[in-house]
């Protein structure tokens, strides 16, 4: 699509299937349902026994085959979705196929109950008996984990169907409503990807129309925003209580990996770190704003010094590539596929998705980069970002369809290492202090909204979801809960104006992913301390860092990191990420000096 930002790609599925009524399809779905009936009726009942013979090997293997054959089905269903979620056709062909695939799970369910009714002495001789068998040892010990929260397997198949109309549905009527919003900017009808970029414009009266229009729109709407909130956070704290989950993050903990202590060691370090960043920082940017307090709509605001750059398309690949590579020609070739395959979909258009993300969609394929791509330097970063998920995902892949995916807190460690990568070319090209300064502090920024502002979402989080489990929240009761948390975290420079108590609700991940907000500070933390142990000792470093992404999820992070020297229940781990915000902040105040 050629537009006033170059060339911009967008999505060929065909990689996957040729089109959602293809015959390609239509076989593959009849021959998963099929696949999965078999398999249910051939090894239901008889795991112990297959185990005992030293058999198991082949169910895997045929298991693993059927997850990748369903994660190829339902990943193609969802991107031919988002690429315009307003379009009834699409809608109804996701549905379609979310249905017919929770339909066919209910003859796997039994797969993974049966598995921990092994005796673990059993699997131990399989592991040692089987060297292929014992690849999966990693899989099998994250499954040992689920054991105590898994029930009845009439119970987890009642699960599984009611989550078509339930979670499902919920989220379904979130995405297509935030689709379908429409904000007035100086009568001018624009979606929610646009408007928010308005936050970040140069002249206030843009970013305080953007505002108010955000505003108006999501007041219009706010019982539903409640009602929703209100049904997910209960439907969660249903299946918790069934489960028999203490903490209401415990759930994502676990599909994490991560042991909660580390979470919560993470969450007070930062929130011990508010006052000398993100406190300190608005504090100096109201201050060369030339105000007293930064307003809502301040808060993201370019600085006097900040560059117009409108990056074209291909200056921001080559930018990007040209960073990846000068740290690994390797990390540069792998990258390089992306642009020119059809892997990446990026102008912004009517019923689009908002935001970015990267999907992984499945081994035997490849991963796919959405993106809303309108040449800001902040966008140049967003692509870097999720072009290391890619690389990431790429690097995994060859783990299979069971141990390829990363667990959230390490999952995040490519993209921000990319987003690192190309900060740090840019930065070490600024040849002069004005230029370094509007470099530092556009970084410091993104990385206080990375850290500082998703450890807020995730306290936002813990607090409504324990104020719910004591009954059904109102409107205000919500927003006050916002006010709260972004008041602690953004200190007293920042205005909280009237209307800004419901920004809360256009926040997607509090609706599909609850708690998935802190594995972007955690990966942020993560990498500042990577890239000083890199700046360190750049020796070795390089391999070790393949080896981390190959590894996909088929090892703890404490293994993970452990190479580095790094380990995230030191107390002082997460103290050597945050100080390295804290220098840039330093420098920031002494270049400031230096210009004015």
């Amino acid at each position: 699509m050629n537009n006033q930002f170059g060339n911009l790609p967008q999505w060929d599925l065909s990689d996957l299937y040729p089109s959602p009524n293809s015959k390609e399809f239509e076989t593959d779905l009849k021959k998963a349902q099929a696949d999965a009936k078999l398999f249910e009726e051939k090894y239901k009942g008889n795991l112990a026994n297959i185990t005992q013979q030293n058999k198991l090997i082949e169910v895997i293997a045929l298991f693993e085959k059927l997850s990748d054959l369903i994660g190829r089905i339902g990943s193609f269903a969802y991107l031919n979705y988002v690429l315009n979620t307003a379009d009834p056709e699409r809608v109804k062909f996701l549905g379609d196929t979310q249905e017919a695939l929770t339909s066919l799970s209910s003859h796997t369910i039994f797969f993974s109950l049966e598995l921990n009714q092994i005796k673990e002495k059993t699997l131990l001789e399989a592991f040692a008996n089987d060297k292929a068998l014992a690849r999966y040892k990693p899989w099998f010990d994250e499954l040992r984990k689920a054991k105590p929260y898994q029930l009845e397997e009439r119970v987890e198949e009642l699960f599984i169907d009611k989550s078509l109309t339930g979670r499902g549905a919920w989220n379904r009527l979130f995405d297509e409503t935030m689709a379908s919003l429409k904000f007035n900017v100086a009568e001018q009808d624009l979606g929610l990807e646009m408007t928010l970029t308005l936050l970040t414009d140069k002249k206030e009266e843009n970013r305080k129309n953007a505002f108010e229009a955000i505003v108006k729109t999501l007041k219009e709407n706010q019982r539903l925003f409640t009602h929703i909130s209100n049904v997910l956070a209960k439907d969660k704290e249903i299946s918790d209580r069934w489960r028999k989950f203490e903490d209401v993050a415990d759930s994502r903990h676990l599909a994490n990996s991560v042991e909660r202590e580390v979470v919560d060691a993470l969450q007070t370090a930062v929130q011990k770190a508010y006052p000398k960043l993100s406190h300190r920082y608005y504090a100096m940017k109201a201050k060369w704003l030339g105000k007293d307090k930064l307003n809502a709509w301040d808060r993201n605001a370019p600085l006097p010094t900040s560059s117009d750059t409108i990056y074209e398309w291909g200056e921001a690949k080559k930018i990007i590539l040209e960073a990846y590579g000068n740290f690994s020609p390797k990390l540069a070739k792998i990258a390089e596929p992306f642009f020119d395959s059809g892997w990446i979909d990026a102008p912004v258009v009517q019923g689009k998705a908002p935001g970015a993300f990267a999907h992984p969609t499945v081994p035997s394929a490849h991963p796919y980069l959405m993106l809303n791509y309108l040449g800001k330097a902040r966008d140049v970063m967003t692509l870097a970002h999720e072009l290391g998920h890619g690389v990431h995902q790429v690097l995994a892949a060859p783990q299979g369809a069971l141990m390829a995916s990363t667990p959230l807190t390490l999952a995040e460690t490519a993209s921000v290492f990319g987003e690192m990568l190309t900060f740090r070319s840019l930065l070490d090209g600024a040849k002069t202090p004005k230029a370094r300064f509007a470099l530092l502090s556009q970084k410091v920024e993104d990385m206080l909204n990375t850290v500082v502002r998703q450890i807020a979402f995730y306290t936002f989080e813990r607090e409504l979801h324990n104020a719910r489990r004591k009954g059904e929240l109102k409107t205000e009761e919500i927003n006050q809960i916002w006010l709260d948390v972004s008041k602690e975290s953004l200190g007293d420079a920042v205005e909280l104006n009237d209307g800004y108590e419901i920004f809360w609700s256009y926040i997607p991940h509090f609706i599909h992913s609850p708690f998935y907000v802190y594995a972007y500070a955690f990966g942020d933390c993560l990498v500042n301390s990577l890239y000083a142990k890199y700046q360190e000792e750049p020796e070795g470093f390089e391999q070790k860092y393949f080896d981390l992404l190959k590894a996909g999820g088929s090892k703890h992070h404490s293994q993970l990191l452990k190479p580095f020297g790094l380990d995230a229940k030191d107390k002082d781990f997460w103290s050597l990420g945050l100080s390295m915000i804290e220098g840039m902040i330093d420098e920031l105040e002494i270049l400031q000096q230096e210009i004015s």
